[in-house]
């Protein structure tokens, strides 16, 4: 994470770029407010006067790592990123693939943004409420494989999954036991504001959003 952190440092524009499925989408479950990459998008580009920064989110509702190696020419390497947030799993726990070649899919993603340069943040996404969602019982294990790719390949990790079974208050960041609402967002983008050492309530009002940490 240093070196996406030396990045901001820097006065050269930043092209970010936040990858996955209905989760990063952040389309419907929100209620017309704000995902967290639009979150992240005013703390960088207004908060932090990054003007000539981009944030862009090419995300799409259902889609697993197969679907996001089929479009990723036009949906990530035509944008030229600096950094991409990814995050996937959900919906390949769903799927019918093993977890082996989920991590060989990771890899293969992982490569494609090597290759244009581009410095990746994997993300694991937020557990499934109380494990109701009967097809997504595997989530856990797909995150744990995303957690062993990032470790091997030395790219950094925001463990949002641990982070969310961790907070006592996980119930109300739930739009229903799969996507997360308005608070839910909130609560991505902080830890990703943290993950970055950005988070700051003293002179951010993104940063103090609200999102409940303890019952």
């Amino acid at each position: 994470m240093e070196k996406i952190k030396s990045l901001l440092s820097e006065t050269s524009p930043i092209r970010w770029l936040f990858y996955g499925d209905s989760i990063t989408h952040g389309a419907k479950h929100t209620c017309g407010k704000r995902d967290f990459s639009e979150l992240f998008r005013e703390r960088i580009l207004w908060e932090m006067q990054r003007r000539n920064d981009l944030v862009l989110n090419s995300a799409y509702s259902g889609f697993k790592t197969v679907d996001l190696l089929r479009d990723f020419d036009f949906r990530a390497a035509a944008f030229k990123p600096h950094v991409a947030f990814v995050m996937i799993g959900t919906n390949d726990s769903a799927s019918e693939i093993d977890l082996a070649e989920y991590q060989k899919q990771l890899n293969e993603l992982l490569d494609k943004f090597a290759a244009i340069d581009c410095q990746v943040v994997l993300q694991t996404p937020p557990p499934v409420l109380r494990n109701l969602d009967e097809q997504r019982v595997r989530v856990p294990e797909f995150a744990e494989a995303a957690r062993q790719v990032a470790q091997k390949r030395n790219v950094p990790l925001i463990d949002h999954f641990k982070l969310w079974q961790e907070c006592p208050a996980e119930f109300y960041l739930h739009a229903d036991v799969l996507h997360p609402n308005a608070l839910g967002h909130i609560k991505l983008a902080h830890d990703i504001f943290k993950a970055m050492d950005i988070f700051d309530i003293q002179s951010s009002w993104v940063c103090r959003f609200y999102a409940p940490e303890s019952l």
